[in-house]
């Protein structure tokens, strides 16, 4: 996957995989900014032509990274995510409870955003 590019586009909730010019997968997930700050990613997408490349798992490797860069947990409520975390605990762990008790609310208060 050398010739994927990541990149975080924050304004749209959106960390994608570019390769060849379009964007062949993303993790779209949003800040959440109470009780704490934290990334929480929602979906994982891989165009269709593009599975079984390792895209997703870059993704959310990334997504880990970019949290640790910016000194903040991830609350995974995306499946794909969540069981990546459980099969990389070296990079991914766990998130609070409490956390990911305000994700859900905060998801829930949002219907329309994912």
């Amino acid at each position: 996957m050398s010739e994927t590019e990541i990149r975080d586009d924050r304004a749209a909730g959106r960390l994608e995989a570019v390769g060849e010019g379009e964007v062949v997968g993303r993790v779209e997930y949003f800040v959440l900014e109470a009780p704490a700050r934290a990334l929480v990613p929602v979906h994982t997408i891989v165009e269709p032509a593009h599975e079984g490349k390792g895209i997703a798992g870059s993704l959310a490797r990334e997504l880990y990274a970019l949290a640790e860069r910016e000194g903040v947990p991830v609350v995974p409520l995306c499946p794909y995510v969540a069981r990546w975390a459980e099969r990389h605990p070296e990079v991914a762990p766990p998130a609070d409870p409490e956390l990911r008790g305000a994700a859900e609310d905060w998801l829930r208060a949002h219907p329309g955003r994912f």
